[in-house]
């Protein structure tokens, strides 16, 4: 890069959401007003009237960038599909603990295809994954315990 020159996701994006930002932080309400306007957005008075300016942000930046569009578009674009997943891969999945898959009911063994297939007919089991992450501070954790 040139001294001096920004990377263009910088002067497309970023100065972008910077330049909102400080806008709606130091209540420039022209700049906001325009900036509204020329994105199109309808923000009610509630919002931009409100005495914390992250309101007012947050009512701007919902209908301009919703996270939850991205973030599915994200998980569209980026997840690999069901279909690419490994033989192994399943049976680790349909294992809990240091159960092997070979010790697992011949019933349950069997849905091992049905979960390669990821088929949606009528007839196909109903194979759902269940996972539950718990919030905890990172001292807590056993590998940052003193010993």
């Amino acid at each position: 890069q040139s001294k001096g020159k920004k990377p263009l996701f910088v002067q497309l994006v970023l100065d972008n959401i910077w330049s909102l930002y400080e806008a709606v932080m130091k209540r420039d309400k022209e700049k906001i007003e325009k900036i509204v306007t020329s994105l199109g957005l309808k923000i009610g008075p509630r919002e931009s009237q409100h005495a914390d300016p992250k309101v007012h942000l947050n009512a701007i930046c919902s209908q301009w960038l919703p996270i939850s569009d991205a973030v599915l578009s994200m998980v569209c674009n980026k997840l690999p599909s069901p279909l690419d997943i490994t033989a192994e891969r399943v049976e680790k999945l349909m294992c809990v603990g240091a159960r092997t898959f070979d010790s697992l009911p011949p019933e349950t063994q069997e849905l091992k295809s049905a979960f390669m297939k990821c088929s949606s007919e009528g007839t196909a089991p109903v194979i759902v994954f269940v996972s539950k992450m718990f919030a905890v501070d990172a001292k807590a954790l056993p590998h940052n315990k003193p010993r």
